[in-house]
């Protein structure tokens, strides 16, 4: 499927002034963060469903210490290890949406380890569970990473998703399951999921098992959409690891990529990763891409403020005629991280204790004793992420917070 191009008013346009923002936000908050009854209604029965989407889940050393102690104080979790207080602040966004998309970056171990940080990961298969538990139901394996273990690693990734109940693209065990599309039943709709990444670090695909791993090429992304089309998937959505770690702004062969997909396939979205910090959402000849969803947990050895924010992207597909018509919108996110402590094993005064999770308009609303500190550093994650989200004039197609920022 060729796209046409789109009227010139559906084109980008840099920038947004102030009042046009204002009534953005106000238009989101009245209808509340997961839409309306209403909002059903003006649909007029065309078939509908939502799409959550987040970052990059890489488990460091310090998060397994974290589930490991959050283990010890709940009682729960599987050997010794609860990954459920770290991530339960997304629950409500994440279980909400109709398919929630994870983006699992690293290959899983044992339950016992070893455990392995960069530049090889090997983290605990616990966090498949967590994962399930607060409400995904499918995740992308392609990354830079899949092969840090070769071929046991890939397998013993996918069996793990598939101990957990989650299903998973990007990656295979065999020809066969490679060749055969993931199409999930979403609210009666078929929907596909493919994936694909960069490369892998060096390690090479096995000339032997070519189907082990998705490397990124126009011409196979295009082919697996066919695929997907011809086994009944009426929308393909593509998760895709690329551009440069730690840079806010898309590369160049982002932008150039992006849109080659935007106008020489059919696909319906696209989700990206591997920046590790949030980039911009953009439409591109109809079709909605988020270049790149930052972290949703990750703990690196030197947080820079940026990798500790990250972006839930929340997308309402809609029938329109022969086509989609897909509203996106976006929950920013923030993982609090302790400071490390002093000589005498103290934190500083006030300091938080424990590795979280944050959906930041919702800890603000619900202010649960929140430090002036905190409130200060959660209005930064979420100003800093809508500036990134609209710098590429998204605002002008749509684009705006599922929850606005409380007053």
């Amino acid at each position: 499927m060729i796209r046409r191009p789109r009227s010139a008013s559906r084109r980008r346009r840099i920038g947004i002034s102030g009042a046009a923002l204002a009534v953005l936000l106000a238009g989101t908050a009245a209808c509340g963060p997961f839409g309306s009854d209403e909002d059903e209604a003006a649909a007029g029965g065309k078939p509908t469903f939502t799409v959550a989407a987040a970052g990059d889940i890489l488990i460091h050393p310090q998060l397994t210490e974290q589930a490991r102690k959050d283990a010890k104080a709940t009682g729960k979790g599987e050997k010794g290890l609860d990954f459920g207080p770290m991530m339960a602040g997304v629950r409500p966004v994440i279980s909400k949406a109709d398919l929630a998309i994870c983006h699992f970056e690293p290959v899983a171990g044992r339950p016992e380890g070893p455990f392995e940080s960069f530049p090889a990961f090997r983290v605990p298969p616990q966090i498949a569970t967590t994962i399930k538990d607060i409400g995904y139901d499918t995740c992308s394996t392609a990354s830079n990473h899949t092969l840090d273990h070769g071929v046991g690693g890939v397998v013993n990734t996918l069996n793990v998703l598939d101990a957990a109940g989650l299903k998973h693209t990007g990656s295979a065990r065999s020809a066969a399951e490679a060749a055969k599309p993931l199409i999930m039943n979403v609210k009666g709709v078929k929907v596909a999921q493919i994936a694909y990444a960069f490369g892998f670090n060096g390690n090479e695909i096995p000339k032997d098992k070519p189907w082990l791993a998705n490397e990124i090429d126009l011409d196979r992304i295009a082919a697996a959409e066919k695929r997907a089309r011809a086994a009944g998937a009426e929308v393909v959505i593509l998760s895709i690891h690329w551009g440069r770690e730690n840079q806010p702004n898309p590369s160049r062969s982002q932008l150039r990529l992006g849109r080659q997909i935007a106008e020489r396939t059919g696909i319906n979205l696209v989700i990206g990763h591997h920046a590790h910090v949030v980039q911009p959402m953009e439409k591109v000849d109809g079709t909605w891409i988020a270049y790149g969803l930052g972290n949703e947990v990750a703990r690196h050895d030197v947080p820079t403020g940026l990798t500790e924010e990250g972006v839930i992207g929340w997308f309402e597909f809609t029938r329109a005629g022969g086509d989609w018509d897909v509203r996106a919108r976006y929950v920013p996110t923030f993982t609090e991280i302790p400071p490390d402590p002093d000589e005498a094993g103290k934190l500083p005064e006030g300091a938080v204790e424990d590795h979280r999770l944050i959906d930041v308009a919702a800890a603000l609303r619900e202010d649960r004793g929140l430090t002036a500190q905190q409130r200060a550093r959660y209005r930064l994650a979420f100003e800093r992420t809508e500036g990134t989200m609209l710098n590429r004039g998204a605002a002008d197609d749509g684009l705006a917070p599922l929850e606005s920022l409380p007053e």
